[in-house]
C-alpha cells in the first residue's frame, strides 16, 4: 500500500475533525523532508519515530552529547525509515546545523538546552518541533519567540494534548458546545511518584558522555548517574522540575480548551517535604494558583502518597455550573448535573501501528497524540501557518510554570504584565527572569537574534 492509502486507512480511520483528515492528505502529498534531531534520547525517539510513521521524511542527521545513546538511536532510525540509511551523527549540534541541509529539526534535549538549540535551528533555515517547557527562564522564551518570527519559521511545541483525539472531542463536543455551562474553576494535578531521591556518588562521567557539553550554559555540577539518562528533571540546573514537566501539559490543555491567554498573577508554595536527604533539588510537593480573568486554575503535585482519584493520577478537572469534566491522557469523564455521564477511553491505534506494541519505553496511549501533533506541524509547514501548539502558546504556558517556581522560591505572589514580559513592581523577581549563563555560552536575550 502506498503512503497515501496507508494514511487513509490508518491515521485517518479515527473519528477526527475533518481538518485532521485534510492534514493527513496534505502531508501525504508533500515532498520528502530532510530531518535532523538534537537529543535522540527517550522522548526524542518517541517524537522522531512517530514522525516517520506519518510523513514522507528522511532522517539525515542526529546530534547528542552521549555517543552510546546516539549510536543506538541511529541504528533504530535506520531500521525504521524507508531508505534504510543510517543518519550522520554529531557530538555538537552546531556542527550538524552548519550543513544547512535540514528542512526540519526536532529538539528533545534537557530543558536548559532548548533555547540555544531552537534558535540556532531557525537561524539555519529549519522549521522546528521543540519539546516543552520551551525554556528554563522567561527571557529565553521571549528570545525564542522573536527568533521564530524573525526567521519566519514554523515552531511546534510538544504540548500534544492539543492534538489528542479524545481531548479534541471533549473540547469541541462538551466545552465548546456549552455542556459545562460557565466554567468557574479548574484543577490540574500530578501524583506520580516520579522524583528521584537517591544520593549516588559524584565522579567522572563515563567516557561516552561529554559532561561539559551536557551542562552547557547551566550552572556546573558534578556528574552523578541519577542525572543522566532521564534523571535530569530532578535538578533545577537542567529543568523546571515537575511543574515544568507535568503542569505545563495540563495547564496548557485548560488554556486551549477555554481560550485563555496569560495569567494575571501566579502564587505558589511548596518544597521538599518528604524527599529530604537526596541529591535532587526539585520540589516533591507544590501548589500553584494561576489567576486568569474570571477563572483560577490550581495546580498540585505530590511525589508521595496517593492520588485522590486513582483513575486520574495526572490530569485536569473543569468545574462548570452545568457539570464537571475530568480529563487525562487516558480518557475523559463528563458528569453533567442532569442526564447520563459520558466516558471516553484513549484509542491507542495498535492495529494501525503494530510496531507500537513492541517499541521500547513507548507510552502507547500517547503515541496517537504525537502522530497527530506531527501532522499538524507538517500541515503548518506546507501552508506557512501557525500550528496548534505554536511557539507563542508554548511561551505562555512555559512562562506561567516558571513564574510558579519563582513565586515558590520568593515566597510571594507575582503579578504578571504579559504585554511587557515583566513582573509588576518587583525588581527582585524581575532579576530572576533571565538566569545567568555559564561561559563561554551567551544568553540569547543578550544577542540580536
Amino acid at each position: 500500500m502506498d503512503r497515501r492509502g496507508f494514511l487513509k486507512t490508518g491515521a485517518m480511520g479515527l473519528t477526527l475533525p475533518a481538518a485532521y483528515r485534510a492534514k493527513a492528505e496534505e502531508v501525504a502529498d508533500q515532498p520528502v523532508k530532510r530531518v535532523g534531531i538534537i537529543g535522540p534520547g527517550w522522548y526524542g525517539k518517541v517524537d522522531l519515530l512517530r514522525l516517520i510513521q506519518v510523513a514522507p521524511v528522511e532522517v539525515v542527521s542526529m546530534a547528542d552529547v552521549d555517543k552510546r545513546m546516539l549510536g543506538e538511536a541511529a541504528e533504530i532510525v535506520a531500521s525504521r525509515q524507508a531508505s534504510g540509511k543510517t543518519p550522520r551523527t554529531y557530538g555538537d549540534y552546531r556542527e550538524m546545523l552548519k550543513e544547512k541541509d535540514l528542512d526540519i529539526v526536532l529538539v528533545a534535549t534537557p530543558d536548559h538546552w532548548h533555547a540555544l538549540s531552537m534558535i540556532a535551528a531557525v537561524e539555519a533555515g529549519a522549521d522546528v518541533y521543540v519539546q516543552k517547557p520551551i525554556s528554563v527562564d522567561v527571557a529565553e522564551g521571549t528570545a525564542m519567540l522573536r527568533a521564530a518570527r524573525k526567521h519566519n519559521r514554523v515552531v511546534q511545541v510538544g504540548t500534544q494534548r492539543r492534538s489528542t483525539p479524545h481531548l479534541i472531542e471533549a473540547r469541541d463536543e462538551i466545552v465548546k458546545a456549552g455542556k459545562l455551562g460557565k466554567v468557574g474553576f479548574a484543577e490540574v494535578y500530578c501524583y506520580y511518584h516520579m522524583r528521584s531521591n537517591g544520593s549516588p556518588p559524584e565522579g567522572p562521567a563515563p567516557e561516552y558522555l561529554d559532561w561539559e557539553m551536557f551542562v552547557g550554559p547551566a550552572p556546573m555540577r558534578a556528574y552523578n548517574p541519577s542525572i543522566h539518562p532521564r534523571g535530569w528533571r530532578g535538578y533545577m540546573e537542567f529543568s523546571n522540575g515537575i511543574i515544568g514537566d507535568m503542569c505545563i501539559h495540563m495547564l496548557d490543555t485548560v488554556r486551549w480548551m477555554l481560550d485563555l491567554g496569560a495569567p494575571k498573577s501566579v502564587a505558589s508554595a511548596g518544597g521538599i517535604v518528604m524527599g529530604k536527604g537526596g541529591s535532587s533539588n526539585t520540589t516533591d510537593t507544590q501548589v500553584a494558583t494561576f489567576e486568569f480573568d474570571g477563572l483560577d486554575v490550581v495546580w498540585q503535585h505530590r511525589t508521595w502518597g496517593s492520588s485522590p482519584d486513582p483513575k486520574y493520577p495526572w490530569g485536569g478537572t473543569l468545574y462548570g455550573d452545568k457539570g464537571t469534566l475530568k480529563f487525562s491522557i487516558n480518557g475523559y469523564d463528563f458528569i453533567p448535573n442532569e442526564g447520563p455521564p459520558v466516558h471516553r477511553d484513549v484509542t491507542m491505534e495498535l492495529d494501525q501501528y503494530p510496531v507500537d506494541k513492541t517499541e521500547k519505553d513507548l507510552e502507547r496511549q500517547v503515541a496517537p497524540a504525537v502522530r497527530y501533533h506531527m501532522l499538524d506541524f507538517l500541515s503548518a509547514i506546507a501552508n506557512r501557518s501557525r500550528p496548534v501548539a505554536d511557539i507563542e502558546q508554548g511561551y505562555l504556558s512555559t512562562t506561567a510554570c516558571i513564574l510558579a517556581n519563582m513565586s515558590q522560591k520568593l515566597g510571594r505572589s507575582l503579578a504578571w504584565d504579559a504585554e511587557n514580559h515583566q513582573i509588576v513592581g518587583d525588581d527582585e523577581a524581575n532579576a530572576l527572569l533571565k538566569r545567568p549563563y555559564r561561559g563561554p555560552w551567551t544568553h540569547p536575550a543578550e544577542t540580536s537574534s
